[in-house]
């Protein structure tokens, strides 16, 4: 098949909209499918472009692809249609903005959710078309040695405030001066005020380092050398940084929301109260002094990963493609 990849992020972004279509259109061409991702969608454009034909639609984002998969039911109305719902879909613009996200969701042969939780955190009528598809990563190269003078803890992904970026660094300054925790945050500030409310943490935080956007290779090398990493996002579709964690063997202290139980499940031992420093503080002080927890969170990320490799998101990325070419069948036979 010719598949069309809807993205909003551009060429070049390091956003996790544009790494997912990416990781997705290697996957398909492995499968033998032609893929072509595209920010919008004009049917003018794909009759264009290379003289292919489109037999499948996958729009990442129901809320920001909404134009965009209306142009799409207008120009290929017969032609199979995907929606992957993000995380602000679920927890936000479905809630903020029903009338264009519920469109977008109501005109998709099949959706897909990024954890095991967005059936129930979506309404109920969407829950016989969605698939579940765990975003993958890849198996990281032997680990390195780690600082013994420091607890390194990682913090990885772009500054704003659906990511609470800042919590880590907040809960670090919580811990008694003899502590050996350190706070590395990567990532790229969504906002000039992101950017200084980094700068100015780091300035006064001595247990806070924060080194800005970096690849994907330094990313591992990040990890590589951490002894722990939080995630203390407030909404998250399914963040891939878990999936690259698990396959890496790095323990993991998640906010206690949907997405984070959807991927790490209910009997993780790792969350702490989402927004509540005080509440990662405790765990990062256990987390530093007792070797026996941090074992119990290694052996726990490392039971998760057999649910992150390409094969297993290969499969269910299959799955998703067969229900949308029998739905839109099935409608087809009935109109």
């Amino acid at each position: 098949m010719h598949i069309v990849l809807i993205t909003p992020a551009p060429p070049g972004s390091m956003a996790g909209n544009r790494a997912t279509a990416q990781r997705w259109a290697g996957l398909f061409e492995h499968e033998g499918h032609s893929v072509t991702i595209v920010t919008d969608f004009t049917g003018e454009y794909l009759q264009r472009h290379q003289g292919k034909h489109c037999d499948l639609v996958i729009a990442l984002h129901a809320w920001r692809s909404h134009d965009a998969v209306a142009q799409v039911r207008e120009a290929l109305p017969h032609t199979p249609l995907i929606v992957v719902l993000t995380g602000t879909d679920i927890y936000h613009h479905q809630h903020h903005f029903p009338e264009t996200t519920l469109e977008t969701m109501d005109w998709a042969d099949c959706l897909i959710g990024l954890h095991h939780r967005v059936v129930g955190d979506v309404p109920a009528r969407y829950g016989r078309k969605l698939v579940t598809v765990l975003q993958s990563a890849d198996q990281p190269l032997a680990p390195v040695p780690r600082n013994p003078d420091c607890f390194q803890v990682c913090v990885i992904g772009h500054l704003r405030d659906e990511k609470d970026s800042l919590r880590a660094a907040l809960a670090a300054k919580l811990l008694p001066g003899n502590s050996r925790v350190e706070v590395i945050n990567a990532g790229k500030p969504h906002t000039p005020e992101w950017e200084a409310r980094a700068r100015e943490e780091q300035a006064a935080n001595p247990r806070f380092q924060w080194v800005g956007e970096i690849g994907k290779q330094e990313i591992q090398a990040l990890m590589k050398r951490s002894h722990l990493m939080v995630i203390s996002s407030i909404m998250e579709g399914g963040a891939n940084v878990v999936s690259e964690a698990c396959r890496a063997g790095l323990p993991i202290l998640a906010s206690d929301i949907s997405g984070n139980i959807g991927l790490l499940g209910d009997d993780y031992p790792g969350y702490f109260k989402t927004g509540d420093e005080r509440d990662l503080a405790r765990l990062l002080s256990k987390a530093e002094s007792s070797a026996e927890f941090v074992a119990e969170l290694t052996h726990k990320v490392i039971e998760r990963a057999v649910d992150f490799t390409p094969e297993a998101e290969q499969a269910a990325l299959a799955a998703a493609i067969k229900m949308a070419l029998a739905q839109r069948a099935a409608l087809s036979r009935s109109e």
